[in-house]
């Protein structure tokens, strides 16, 4: 693909604008914050012209602004999203309701055709990338206040002798040379999510998920002066490396067996035939599907890269560097990692074990899921259950939704394709939306606190009812969603969820004895039953934050920071939590999760 290809044709720009926009916003991150009165000297002998080129040189009063940035990535993911949002919600027309991109960067409506397509615009990767961008604007509103930008005329230029001003002053000069950075890696986490929404070839899909990570890693540790956060983003990097490098290791296995990294059908349809030959392939899901037996190479690249994926969602046992990256982050960055990054694992773990594997005659792989669903939604509770550490606790939560995920995932391999697997489905990307609120609300109630130095200990939550009544419901409100308690959207998600896999696996047992109906069972029923034991497992947990926050008293009578932006983003996390559990807005999400279902099983 060239350059005047890249750009040339109203369906490359339209099919992806926002993915357009977030680089335009990358680059206006570097440009802008840089403009200035800079000169260069043309080199004239005997003269002195100097042209100017506004780049460098003492910058503009503008341009110079700390808070210039935090506008810059504000404004790049909104229009991001309000152009998926248009895209897919209110007229197909406009961008695309479908486009396919192949290898040589031409645009098809119809992507049936016999083409090598590396990306697909259609109602799945759009719903997705609404989610990504929904819980970056989030983070991106709450951390204004956490690393607040502040105007250069209101920071002494001098030191001061006073060692607690003087570290007040140290501490904004800080935030204003960090401003830029920070928000560029928002914005790197933004284009690698939507690559990942998009693709379907593996090593475009790694490219997404290793640009969104990177970015990832280094926002963990970026409040480089806290005693955890470094510690933190360390660990995360270094078993994230190895998890990726497994990874990509499986995907070359693939294409060493297949020898397309595509999903669907992408060759002349005379060579379709599964072979060892590095041409001839009619995509990863036609050799999938025409394997005769069991074939060890590619169930042991498929293997590994579950062990990535499985790092992604915090599955157990790749879950051991969550707890200390979630704890170890401020909270903003953690709800991202638990919203966000969240979604783009069981984006790619879906693309892969749904777009690639899912067979009508059995899928060697959903027992292997079913059994780490059953663990990781166990494990995570137990682990919550003694943990007094909220922000821990909050992470060990986040492990558990994972295996109410996976365990749906699981319940669509054992049924296969059809409208029972699209129901699940629509559960799954409907819990990973409504996460967006609740699960990211309880964070940012944590980052509240931390903007006083507290919030790692349960004790610091005594008599938060009484300091601060709103953002002790908002908490309430949060953890009763997480838990499962109607009408909130989290008991919405649950029952979707469960519901799904029963009516699925169950079928028609009238007339049928209880013992006949029970034998006659698929295992994954069980998995909806440990689905409800574990949520009520939850509750305990869930509700021993709200019983400290209600019913002990606080030894700190003053009320919490002001921090206008972060509480306007728990208010908008509160009003998510209420008004996706029911009515209009409930049943617009439910129907935008079952297009992007659809689209999926397309």
């Amino acid at each position: 693909m060239n350059l005047g290809t890249l750009f040339s044709g109203p369906d490359m720009t339209s099919a992806l604008m926002p993915e357009w926009i977030l680089l335009l916003g990358i680059i206006a991150m570097f440009v802008v914050p840089n403009l200035g009165d800079g000169t260069f000297r043309l080199p004239i002998p005997g003269k002195s012209i100097r042209v100017p080129y506004f780049i460098g040189g003492k910058r503009f009063s503008i341009t110079s602004d700390p808070r210039i940035p935090a506008g810059i990535a504000g404004f790049t993911l909104l229009a991001a999203f309000v152009t998926a949002f248009m895209s897919q919600m209110i007229d197909s027309t406009v961008g695309m309701g479908i486009a396919c991109l192949d290898a040589s960067g031409t645009v098809h409506t119809d992507c049936s055709i016999d083409q090598q397509f590396i990306l697909k615009v259609d109602a799945f990767s759009r719903t997705f990338e609404m989610i990504f961008y929904a819980a970056l604007l989030i983070g991106l509103l709450a951390n204004t206040d956490r690393m607040p930008g502040t105007a250069l005329n209101r920071i002494a230029l001098k030191p001061h002798k006073d060692e607690i001003v003087e570290t007040r002053r140290l501490k904004k000069l800080l935030n204003n040379r960090r401003q830029v950075d920070f928000h560029l890696l928002l914005l790197m986490v933004a284009l690698g999510m939507s690559i990942v929404a998009l693709s379907t070839n593996l090593f475009m899909l790694f490219i997404g998920l290793e640009i969104a990570s990177l970015a990832s890693y280094v926002m963990i540790s970026f409040l480089k002066e806290t005693k955890t956060g470094p510690e933190a983003g360390l660990k995360y990097f270094i078993v994230g490396s190895v998890s990726s490098a497994i990874g990509l290791y499986g995907i070359s296995l693939l294409y060493l067996w297949s020898g397309s990294v595509n999903h669907g059908t992408d060759a002349n349809p005379l060579y379709c035939a599964p072979t060892l030959s590095l041409t001839g392939s009619c995509g990863l899901a036609s050799d999938w599907a025409a394997m005769n037996g069991i074939e060890t190479l590619p169930l042991l690249g498929l293997g590994f890269m579950l062990v990535a994926f499985g790092f992604k969602v915090s599955a157990v046992p790749f879950h051991f560097a969550t707890p200390d990256a979630y704890s170890g982050a401020s909270g903003p960055v953690a709800g991202v990692l638990s919203t966000a990054s969240k979604a783009m694992g069981f984006l790619a773990l879906m693309r892969v074990l749904i777009g690639i594997t899912l067979g009508e005659d059995g899928n060697e792989w959903y027992i292997l899921i079913g059994v780490v669903a059953a663990i990781t939604m166990t494990w995570g509770n137990i682990a919550a259950l003694g943990s007094r550490n909220p922000k821990r606790m909050l992470a060990y939560s986040s492990v558990a939704h994972a295996g109410y995920i996976l365990a749906g995932i699981a319940a669509i391999g054992a049924i296969g394709p059809g409208s029972g697997s699209e129901l699940i489905a629509t559960a799954i990307i409907f819990h990973l939306a409504v996460l967006v609120s609740f699960k990211f609300g309880a964070f940012l109630v944590v980052s509240l606190l931390e903007c006083e130095g507290r919030g790692h200990e349960l004790e610091h939550y005594h008599g938060l009812a009484r300091r601060d009544p709103i953002i002790a419901i908002s908490m309430l409100i949060f953890m009763l969603a997480l838990a499962g308690v109607p009408p909130l959207s989290g008991f919405l998600s649950k029952l979707m969820m469960v519901n799904g896999i029963i009516s699925s696996t169950i079928g028609d047992a009238s007339g049928a004895d209880l013992s006949t109906t029970l034998g006659g069972l698929s295992w994954v029923f069980w998995l909806a039953i440990l689905i409800f034991v574990n949520s009520a497992l939850s509750v305990f947990y869930y509700l021993r934050l709200v019983v400290v926050m209600f019913f002990e008293d606080t030894d700190r009578p003053v009320r919490l920071s002001r921090a206008p932006m972060l509480r306007i983003a728990i208010m908008l996390c509160t009003m998510g939590a209420v008004v996706f559990g029911f009515g209009v807005l409930a049943d617009a999400l439910i129907e935008a999760a079952t297009d992007a279902a659809a689209a999926l099983f397309s």
